[in-house]
Order: C-alpha cells, then sequence, then structure tokens
C-alpha cells in the first residue's frame, strides 16, 4: 500500500506560473510520486523518482496517463535525492511543456494532453509533504 499524501485541486496553474513542493523523504525510501494535472484521470505529469523500485535504481521516471492509459515513460538519469533528506522541486508551467527544477539539475516533460490549467496536484509514496507554494 503507497501512502497518499495531501491532494490539490483548483490549484488553477496556468503557462507562466510554477508550483514548489518542499519536504522529506523517508529514510528507508523506494520510490515516490508526485501528479500534476487536470484530475486524477488526466495526468499531465507524473512524476515518480525511484530509489529501489520496479527494477529502476536511482532514476526519476516520468510519465502522462489519459485515464487508464500510460504514455511512454521518459528517464532522468540524474538523480538529487538522498533518503532521509529534504527535497524542494519546483514545476513550471509552460505553453507546451512543464519544466522540472530540481537542486542542480532541470529538465521538460511535454504538455502530450495539451492540458490549459493544472488545477490538481498529489503526493504518495515515501515523501513528506511539508509546504506548496505556487505563483
Amino acid at each position: 500500500h503507497v501512502p497518499q499524501g495531501p491532494v490539490c485541486t483548483n490549484l488553477g496553474l496556468k503557462p507562466g506560473q510554477r508550483l514548489t513542493v518542499k519536504g522529506k523523504i523517508v529514510p528507508n525510501a523506494k520510490s515516490f510520486v508526485m501528479n500534476l494535472g487536470k484530475d486524477a484521470t488526466l495526468l499531465g505529469l507524473h512524476f515518480n523518482p525511484r530509489f529501489d523500485a520496479h527494477g529502476d535504481v536511482n532514476t526519476i521516471v516520468c510519465n502522462s496517463k489519459k485515464v487508464e492509459e500510460w504514455g511512454t515513460e521518459h528517464r532522468e538519469t540524474v538523480f538529487p535525492f538522498q533518503k532521509g533528506g529534504t527535497a524542494e522541486i519546483t514545476f513550471s508551467v509552460n505553453q507546451n511543456d512543464v519544466t522540472v527544477h530540481l537542486p542542480g539539475h532541470q529538465f521538460t516533460f511535454p504538455n502530450r494532453l495539451n492540458l490549459s490549467v493544472f488545477d490538481y496536484f498529489d503526493t504518495q509514496g515515501d515523501f513528506i509533504l511539508q509546504s506548496l507554494s505556487w505563483e
């Protein structure tokens, strides 16, 4: 069972805006997830850092989900997370993609669902959310 963190709806994130997530990673973390989308069924960005899960070690796996249909997995091998450490991640919404800002690294993920607004955010897994801010 994956622990479910807080769920935010009605965020109203539009291109040009960003969401900053801060929290703690549990000491024996296997993986955690952050979802950003229209709602729980339409995820523009499924962000899944894996310390050791599903055959991946120290890899960030990103994807999109349309109802029950997952897209193609995108893997980032830069892995700036530490078990038991803190994490600060910023998601910047652009016209055609989302830029993910990590400590010392950033990458973009395409807005495959062409969402004009990101209303939904949740966290799951081995991550304790401490603060959320958006601008």
